[in-house]
């Protein structure tokens, strides 16, 4: 195992500090008596008391909230099945078109996406609303969910799923009841995955949006232009705390199955 040097100490020590540091300036200052947000003042908490009053943040931050829950939750279900078809449905016609369909979204930059979606909606005469949103954002982020799960199904046992059939179960029931609880903790990844992603997207949100259906970043986006206030502060702080929460949960609970699979094993064979 090598040492850490002093060259990879600092190389880190520098890296997190660009990375983390300017979010800790941000918490500090979103307690910030001051309405200038460079200028300390002292201690307060009356931002988050105007944030709580600002309906118009507060109506962004519904509607991103359920885009995000809406769209994750789509583009997992989709997402998993289009890996499962890629990795257990071995050559098919069409297999190539189908995954450059799925891997298109990684490499293509969001301004063309949300433009080519908007093009769309308005061929089709689709209003732009918060459905086209969850649209828009199960179509990028499915195929990150995608990535996520076929990396668990490739390494995958296929003989537990093997016995599962051979036992009477059909490929369905084999899949709900043994393949999908060991590969949770991926599909769970994706999930939160794409939920990031969708609280995060401003460009195509920009171009998908309607007059009724601002989200948060464009909100925030919209209010930075015209100068930086304590509330976006507050507001950036709550969605770092919440992500934060998010993250830790998560690794809690993926540690958890991880054990209770290992646990499960261990007793399969020793009564075997």
């Amino acid at each position: 195992m090598r040492r850490l040097t002093w060259f990879n100490t600092v190389s880190l020590t520098f890296g997190f500090a660009f990375l983390y540091v300017p979010m800790l300036i941000l918490i500090i200052f979103s307690f910030n008596e001051s309405k200038l947000v460079t200028v300390w003042a002292g201690f307060s908490t009356k931002w988050y008391g105007e944030l709580i009053r600002n309906e118009a943040f507060l109506d962004a931050a519904w509607v991103t909230l359920k885009v995000a829950v809406a769209s994750s939750t789509a583009a997992t279900i989709l997402g998993t099945m289009a890996a499962h078809v890629m990795v257990r449905g071995g050559r098919f016609f069409g297999r190539t078109l189908f995954s450059g369909m799925i891997y298109a979204p990684l490499v293509m930059p969001e301004v063309i996406t949300g433009l080519s979606l908007l093009l769309l909606f308005i061929a089709i005469g689709l209003d732009r609303g918060v459905f086209t949103i969850v649209l828009a954002h199960t179509t990028f982020s499915m195929c990150y969910v995608s990535v996520v799960v076929s990396s668990r199904l490739v390494s995958f046992d296929r003989s537990v799923e093997e016995a599962a059939l051979d036992l009477g179960c059909t490929p369905f029931e084999a899949f709900r009841l043994v393949t999908l609880p060991i590969i949770l903790p991926a599909v769970i990844s994706g999930w939160l995955l794409a939920f990031t992603l969708s609280l995060d997207d401003l460009v195509i949100a920009s171009f998908t949006a309607g007059p009724s259906s601002t989200t948060l970043p464009i909100k925030i986006f919209s209010s930075v232009r015209l100068g930086v206030s304590p509330e976006i502060n507050a507001l950036s702080t709550i969605m770092i705390c919440i992500v934060a929460v998010g993250v830790i949960a998560t690794s809690v609970m993926s540690k958890r199955a991880i054990a209770r699979q290992a646990r499960e094993e261990k007793a399969a064979m020793q009564a075997a």
